[in-house]
């Protein structure tokens, strides 16, 4: 069962994306201040003191929150809303106070005492929160409700390993016990990764695993094929511990086999590349087009719209997966960060 408290709770707050949207709000509410009717001061000077002031709380809080994140990163979305409204309201109250102080000494006449001043700027500060943070939970909200229908799909992709697949391989395994019974024996270890697999779908695993499972499946689909079906592989001898969803890349071969291979009368070649940077990995598979344009239009999209999901589950946006005819072939792309999504 997937759990969002740690593959996907929300957004990272130690993210450039959430810095840059929690800046662009302060400021939009240091705006809003300065334009405030019944003040006495030049309306520029106002602006530039409120937007010194919010962006100050504004940054202070996040560096805590950060902070907070980096030695205790399991807390609950209920949890997090509750600790960033403390610290919005503290770093408040303590950055109104130091700027009275300081603005005081230069010369500034306060139009209010000290307790006053703080007291509006808490209360400024916690409607302020408190809108961000229903923003924040309705976030938290719609990746539950991706989640549940990711785990929706995720079982429908058990039951998608197809019947027939199953009785192809378990012949393949008969016909093999008699012409090469260690290979039958391998066939037999390989069909059983692949449904231990199945069982483990909303889990997490690793690109090594992936990949290892991947080559238990061709492996499958090469005994039955035969010389239909041949495999190039471009993949580097050491490979990052990147997390992965279980059955990433396995149902991605499976749609080249079946609409690249099976659907074609020639011989044909699935190509899987392994390529690196410095802050991504891409990995490409490459396959035939399908024989007809009905057998190009088929696909399987349900089981490439559930790895995108579950991709944005564990990555955001931070990992692509793309499709499509390059050079005359079909073409899935899956860039994947170094990094992990975490709160």
């Amino acid at each position: 069962m997937l759990n969002l408290h740690t593959a996907h709770p929300g957004t990272p707050l130690c993210s450039s994306k959430l810095v840059l949207r929690a800046t662009v709000l302060a400021q939009a509410v240091a705006i809003l201040l300065a334009l405030a009717p019944g003040t006495l001061e030049d309306r520029w000077f106002r602006l530039g003191l409120s937007t010194l002031f919010v962006q100050w709380v504004t940054l202070l809080s996040l560096m805590l929150l950060c902070q907070i994140q980096k030695r205790w990163p399991h807390q609950t979305p209920k949890q997090l809303a509750i600790l960033a409204l403390s610290i919005l309201l503290s770093c408040t109250a303590l950055v109104s106070l130091v700027a009275y102080g300081l603005l005081t000494g230069k010369g500034w006449e306060a139009q209010v005492e000290p307790g006053l001043f703080i007291l509006h700027n808490l209360l400024i500060a916690g409607i302020v929160g408190i809108i961000g943070l229903q923003f924040y939970l309705m976030h938290i909200e719609r990746h539950q409700r991706i989640a549940a229908q990711s785990r929706a799909e995720l079982d429908a992709l058990q039951a998608r390993i197809r019947p027939h697949f199953l009785f192809n391989s378990l012949n393949t395994t008969a016909e093999l016990t008699r012409q090469d019974p260690e290979a039958a024996e391998q066939a037999l270890l390989n069909l059983s990764n692949l449904f231990r697999a199945a069982l483990k779908a909303g889990e997490n695993s690793h690109l090594k695993a992936e990949l290892e499972l991947a080559d238990a499946y061709l492996s499958l689909e090469s005994w039955r094929l035969g010389s239909r079906l041949s495999v190039s592989r471009q993949i580097p001898e050491h490979l990052p511990d990147i997390p992965l969803p279980a059955l990433t890349l396995q149902p991605l071969l499976e749609n080249a086999v079946r609409y690249g291979i099976e659907s074609n009368p020639s011989p044909g070649t699935i190509q899987i590349q392994v390529l690196q940077s410095e802050k991504h990995l891409t990995l490409l598979i490459q396959n035939p087009l399908p024989a007809t344009d009905a057998e190009r239009l088929k696909g399987n999209g349900m089981a490439i719209e559930n790895i995108r999901q579950r991709l944005a589950l564990m990555y955001d946006d931070r990992a692509r997966l793309t499709t499509g005819e390059v050079e005359g072939e079909y073409r899935v792309k899956l860039v994947i960060p170094f990094t992990l999504h975490t709160i």
